[in-house]
């Protein structure tokens, strides 16, 4: 008996303590709300937590006893629906305007939303005049007219959800690469060779007063990376698999939507390999890897853009992942532009290069997939590239990859590992000197290797139906264009 009540005394007592403890954590929860990420309070797993958000209005709309927000930070092109007494309605709170917003997350009777906050607190972070805001509440601006606002275009969906897509696509590729056993190597930017041999080089000089009478910082002429292939060949005579990816620079006098001064670039370089597939089995395992899960992560920012920016290209994209990409050699191509009812601007001659409209023309004639174009012209490609020593044609080991919408998306090359063959080069182009150490490369352990580069702006283009290159780089730089 005595045990019993000793037992009904402790569980008494037990429950009066929990209880205790229940109401203080509750009152801790009230004075010490959850901050939570929009991404977060939208999924609807906190309901019933008294939590903070802040972000940006994205429309208000004050009713006579009601206020009612969209807040949005930028984690999720969905808003968070905020009701609110109208006594918490403030001049300041507009279209534009930064806020924290503290209060109850409730189950949303309106079945397109899962959740909405009540609020109990509003808080102006930071005001913004609507009137002179150049982006309207509930107006869908075109691509062209948020590019005038570099500074302020990432506050319209469209741009955010271009960024969110854009950072997802990053961390794909470094994933793919890192499942496939590749080593990421950090390329300098500042370099004193040009890998491309085609002189659109930015020239690096420092400035000052006190540097005027410095002929030479380096000692050398430097310039902005046009590609780091040359710098992972080095890398490749340690490692088997390397890859880089960063800014590269082209001062191209272009204004085309296809183009950039300053753009991203992917670059790997594959060693022990004689093989032209070899390189084709990576550019097509990498874009339909990154792909697929910019697809799967980021399913509404994609669909804004096949919506509203490129209504059909969804099902481009669908027939791309289903497809294997076709391989037709540069003179199969030849042959394909010569039969065509169409008229190209260009010539179509044996040994002419391929332009965009070619390009464009042989994606279609394929199925409007990506297409493998290999064994270019010996001429047309740079020294490095490997000599197929193959007769009257005379060809290089080189592909490219062409895709939908854009042209030429990747391009790369076994690279001439022979001594003999690359000093001939070399010495023919009177460059013998200046890569004295790339020869160095072939007599000290060199192996048949090959590598390609994958311009990571044209690879959105295709993959979201973005037409013009500038609206898919946060910070565009073009011939007589630096904005900010």
């Amino acid at each position: 008996m005595f045990q019993s009540a000793f037992r009904t005394i402790y569980v008494a007592s037990n429950t009066a303590v929990c209880r205790g403890i229940s109401l203080c954590f509750r009152h801790y929860c009230k004075k010490n709300p959850t901050k939570l990420r929009i991404s977060e309070a939208v999924t609807g797993a906190e309901v019933g937590a008294n939590v903070t958000v802040q972000g940006w209005v994205r429309s208000v709309r004050p009713q006579k006893a009601n206020l009612f927000l969209h807040v949005n930070d930028g984690s999720s092109l969905q808003s968070l629906q905020v009701v609110a007494s109208s006594e918490l309605n403030h001049p300041l709170l507009t279209f534009g305007s930064a806020v924290e917003v503290t209060g109850v997350l409730k189950k949303s009777p309106n079945r397109k939303q899962p959740v909405e906050l009540e609020a109990e607190k509003i808080h102006v972070v930071g005001e913004c005049n609507p009137v002179d805001f150049p982006f309207k509440i509930k107006e869908r601006h075109s691509l062209e007219y948020i590019r005038q606002f570099p500074h302020l275009r990432c506050r319209t969906n469209a741009s955010s959800s271009l960024l969110r897509i854009r950072s997802e696509a990053t961390a794909a590729i470094h994933s793919y690469f890192k499942e496939n056993g590749f080593v990421q190597i950090h390329t300098p930017v500042i370099t004193s060779n040009d890998c491309e041999g085609a002189g659109e080089l930015f020239q690096v000089e420092p400035s000052g007063p006190e540097n005027a009478e410095e002929e030479n910082f380096f000692s050398v002429p430097t310039f902005l990376t046009v590609s780091g292939q040359l710098h992972l060949e080095v890398m490749s005579g340690a490692f088997s698999r390397v890859y880089t990816f960063g800014p590269t620079f082209r001062a191209e006098n272009s204004q085309s939507r296809r183009h950039l001064a300053e753009f991203y670039m992917v670059e790997a370089e594959v060693s022990f390999t004689q093989s032209i597939e070899d390189l084709t089995k990576v550019m097509e395992d990498m874009f339909r890897a990154t792909t697929e899960q910019v697809l799967a992560q980021c399913e509404e920012d994609v669909d804004l853009f096949h919506k509203h920016v490129s209504p059909g290209h969804r099902a481009t994209v669908d027939s791309m992942m289903k497809k294997k990409f076709p391989v037709i050699t540069y003179s199969e191509a030849i042959d394909i532009l010569n039969r065509s009812s169409q008229k190209f601007a260009f010539p179509t001659d044996w040994g002419c290069d391929l332009q965009t409209e070619h390009e464009k023309y042989l994606v279609k004639h394929c199925g409007n997939v990506p297409v493998f174009v290999t064994d270019y012209p010996y001429d047309l490609k740079p020294f490095y590239a490997r000599d197929n020593r193959d007769g009257p044609a005379h060809t290089a080991a080189a592909v490219d990859l062409l895709v939908p919408g854009v042209g030429e998306l990747c391009g790369g090359s076994l690279r001439e590992e022979r001594l003999g063959l690359l000093t001939t080069r070399l010495e023919e182009a009177g460059l013998a000197d200046t890569y004295s150490w790339y020869l160095d490369l072939r007599r000290f352990g060199s192996v048949p290797h090959g590598g390609f580069g994958m311009g990571f702006e044209r690879y959105l283009q295709c993959i979201l139906g973005v037409d013009n290159i500038k609206d898919v780089i946060p910070f565009p730089r073009f011939s007589n264009s630096c904005l900010l």
